[in-house]
């Protein structure tokens, strides 16, 4: 029986936070015994708004850490980065010419830099389409995403849809895969929880900054209850045991903290000392990496056979 596959990826662009692991990253590692999986790191998307070449080779290295120590296996998750196979952006340029601009202008992060008066990148406004090739060229069923990035995968469903029609049917149409109950993770000020916002509580934090970022939660209270306590607090104990204790603690902000505070060391501390581990041999962890390049390179170098035959350009 032919398994079904998923795929998400990474920007090393930073530190993970909860709402990154929450989100998306431990889908992968939820999937990754039903599911063929591929895990990349988009270095290629990161360039639009990281140019230091010293901190982009450090933040691969680091992803490709985070992604260990959330425990996927890889020999049954395919961890690679985006530069590795440059037929991600061969096709990226061949989904360009069937995709309008008027229809990339609808994309939530080109109108969200538009409204803030950005100078806009074209990296900024094709992220999208480069997304679509990231995507496409590995025939997944599933996309494990956050809610924000739910259009992306949209609108990878409409190229395919697009190619399709105008040169036969050779991209499968995934699925957004989103964990309603963590669509939306919220930061320390209530808002979604984004490094941009500086609301973060970093995945792979030692115990004093769990502490920091959780002692300085905006105690947005309803009935006694710290609504944005609450919410993050869910994400490590059962709700409905939670409700009976904040119940219970009505109105003690300071003790609900400190006891989510303790809560999210029980659950970072693991994940932060198998991190510890992978770092003290960096070369090891770089082979998984490479070997991972090499396998998604082949896959994609078969498909962009196909589309090349598709689009007529294979004439040898």
């Amino acid at each position: 029986m032919i398994k079904k596959i998923f795929l998400s990826g990474i920007q090393p662009s930073g530190r993970p936070h909860i709402g990154n692991y929450f989100g998306a990253m431990k889908q992968f590692v939820d999937l990754q015994n039903e599911y063929d999986g591929y895990a990349l790191i988009v270095d290629y998307h990161a360039l639009h708004s990281l140019r230091n070449p010293t901190e982009m080779n450090e933040n691969i290295k680091n992803v490709l850490l985070d992604y260990l120590a959330i425990g996927l296996d890889p020999n049954k998750v395919t961890i690679f980065k985006q530069s590795d196979v440059s037929e991600h952006t061969e096709l990226c340029w061949i989904f360009d010419t069937i995709t309008t601009m008027p229809y990339l202008m609808r994309a939530h992060a080109f109108k969200d830099a538009e409204q803030k008066n950005k100078e806009i990148d074209v990296g900024t406004f094709n992220y999208p389409v480069l997304m679509a090739a990231d995507i496409l060229l590995y025939g997944p069923d599933v996309v494990p995403v956050g809610q924000d990035q739910k259009q992306h995968v949209e609108i990878a469903r409409d190229i395919a849809e697009k190619f399709n029609r105008t040169y036969g049917e050779i991209f499968k149409l995934p699925e957004a895969m989103i964990m309603k109950q963590v669509a939306v993770v919220p930061g320390t000020d209530g808002r979604k929880m984004s490094k941009s916002y500086d609301n973060t509580i970093p995945l792979f934090a030692e115990y004093a900054e769990i502490k920091k970022a959780v002692m300085s939660i905006v105690t947005d209270s309803s009935g006694g209850i710290p609504q944005n306590v609450f919410a993050i607090h869910r994400l490590f104990r059962d709700e409905n045991e939670l409700k009976k204790i904040y119940e219970e603690k009505s109105g003690k902000y300071k003790e609900l903290k400190e006891m989510l505070t303790e809560d999210i060391e029980k659950f970072i501390a693991p994940l932060r000392e198998k991190r510890k581990e992978f770092a003290k041999d960096i070369p090891k962890a770089l082979a998984i990496l490479k070997a991972g390049g090499e396998r998604a390179k082949e896959v994609a170098s078969k498909k962009m056979v196909e589309v090349r035959e598709k689009i007529g350009v294979n004439v040898y």
